[in-house]
C-alpha cells in the first residue's frame, strides 16, 4: 500500500513540524517514532515525549484506504533531507516495514505497531478558548523567554507563567535574579486562568510559531485553552498539547519596583553596543559591569582578574543625583537584544535598588534586574 506520495519538501515540512520534541534516545523506543495515520488522502502525523504531544494534518496523496503505523522520526527526516526538494517521494507499507523511495534511492525502515504508541490523555476540564495572532504570541515569548530559569531546584521557575484575565494576556518569566513581563490585549473577555508552561514547551512553541515574512501566516490566530494540568494550542493545522508545571509562581507584582526617583531614556542600540564591548573584559565568573549615572553622562566600566579595564561613555538626558550601581551584563544584554524598539527607559531609585527597564509609550513590557555588589 502506498501510504503517501508527494514532493520531498512537502513531506519534510510536515515531519519537521512535529519532530522537534522527539528525543533520539528514550527509555520507550516507540517515542523515537512518529505515528502516521492515513485516512483517504489525509495524513495525520503525531509525536510525543509523554509530556508534550504535537499533531499535524497534511494532504499527501497515496492509495485510498485507512492505515496506521509508527516509524523512526529522525531517520525519516535525515533521509528526506538528503534528497532534492522537488523530487517526488513515496512511502510504501509492506508487512512490518516501510519503504521510502525517491528517484533511484530506496530505504527500508522498521516499524512498530500504531496501537503501542502512547497518546496523551486530554484533560476534560479545559477553560474557555481564546486566541491571539501567532505573531503576537511569538513576540510576547521573545520578550520574556530569556529570563526563564534553567534546571532550577524551584521547578516552577523553569518555565513561563501565562495569565489570561479579562482582556489581557500576560507572560512572566523569572530566574530569581531578573524578571521579564510582557502583555497583549485579547479580543474577548475571559475569566482568570493561570498556568506555567514548561521550558521545553516554550522553546518548541517559539520554533513553530510564525512571526512574519511568510505572508498572512503570522496573522493567523493561535487558539489557547488551559486546564488544571494541561494546555492546548491550535494553529496552522497543528494541535499542541502539553503538561503544565505544578507549583505556585512568585507574586510578580510585588517584584516590580514602583515610584522611582530617576528615569533615563536613551537609545537601545548604542546602549547594547556599549555593554557588548564592556562585556569583553568582564571576568568569566561574575560578568559584572558598573553603571554610573551623572548629569548628562552614563559611564559603563568593567574589569577582570588580569586587571584589564574597559570604559564606555554615553551622553544622556539626565539631571539627577550621581548613582553608581552594578549589574550582570548578560542580564542587561539579554533584554536589549530581544527588543526591537529604538528607545528604552531605565528607572532607578538608588545604587542598591533593582532597575526597571521599560519601553517608552508601551505599558506592555517590564524588565526588572537586581543589582550586583561590585
Amino acid at each position: 500500500m502506498i501510504v503517501l506520495k508527494a514532493t520531498q519538501d512537502k513531506v519534510l515540512a510536515a515531519l519537521q513540524a512535529v519532530a522537534g520534541i522527539v528525543e533520539r534516545r528514550h527509555t520507550l523506543p516507540i517515542l523515537a517514532n512518529v505515528l502516521i495515520r492515513k485516512q483517504g488522502s489525509q495524513i495525520e502525523l503525531t509525536t510525543s515525549d509523554l509530556e508534550i504531544q504535537v499533531r499535524t494534518t497534511a494532504e499527501l496523496d497515496g492509495d485510498a484506504g485507512n492505515f496506521s503505523t509508527t516509524v523512526g522520526a529522525r531517520k525519516l527526516i535525515d533521509i528526506l533531507r538528503s534528497m532534492p526538494s522537488d523530487q517526488t517521494v513515496s512511502l510504501t507499507a509492506n508487512a512490518s516495514k516501510l519503504t521510502l523511495q525517491g528517484g533511484k534511492s530506496r530505504f527500508t525502515l522498521q516499524t512498530l505497531p500504531a496501537d503501542d504508541f502512547p497518546l496523551v490523555q486530554e484533560a476534560a476540564d479545559f477553560g474557555p478558548a481564546f486566541s491571539v495572532p501567532q505573531k503576537t504570541l511569538k513576540g510576547l515569548i521573545n520578550q520574556v523567554h530569556f529570563a526563564m530559569a534553567v534546571h532550577d531546584i524551584r521547578y516552577y521557575l523553569n518555565g513561563i507563567l501565562f495569565v489570561a484575565e479579562g482582556k489581557t494576556l500576560t507572560l512572566v518569566a523569572t530566574d530569581g535574579h531578573r524578571l521579564a513581563l510582557a502583555q497583549a490585549q485579547l479580543e474577548t473577555e475571559i475569566p482568570k486562568q493561570e498556568v506555567i508552561l514548561p521550558r521545553k514547551t516554550v522553546l518548541e512553541l517559539m520554533r513553530l510559531l510564525k512571526d512574519g515574512g511568510k505572508g498572512e501566516e503570522e496573522e493567523q490566530p493561535i487558539e489557547m485553552r488551559f486546564a488544571g494540568n494541561q494546555a492546548k494550542f491550535s494553529f496552522s493545522g497543528m494541535e499542541f498539547v502539553t503538561k503544565l508545571v505544578e507549583g505556585k509562581f512568585p507574586d510578580y507584582n510585588r517584584v516590580i519596583p514602583k515610584n522611582h526617583k530617576f528615569k533615563v531614556t536613551l537609545g537601545r542600540a548604542p546602549l547594547l553596543a556599549s555593554l557588548q564591548r564592556a562585556a569583553i573584559l568582564t571576568s568569566e565568573k561574575f560578568k559584572a559591569v558598573r553603571l554610573s549615572f551623572e548629569p548628562g553622562l552614563l559611564s559603563i566600566a568593567s574589569s577582570n582578574a588580569e586587571q584589564e579595564e574597559a570604559k564606555e561613555e554615553i551622553e544622556i538626558d539626565y539631571g539627577g543625583d550621581l548613582i553608581e550601581t552594578g549589574f550582570n551584563v548578560t542580564y542587561l544584554m539579554d533584554a536589549l537584544s530581544n527588543m526591537s524598539q529604538d528607545m528604552v527607559s531605565i528607572d532607578l531609585n538608588d545604587s542598591a535598588a533593582s532597575a526597571l527597564i521599560t519601553i517608552p509609550d508601551n505599558d506592555g513590557f517590564k524588565y526588572v534586574v537586581m543589582p550586583m555588589r561590585i
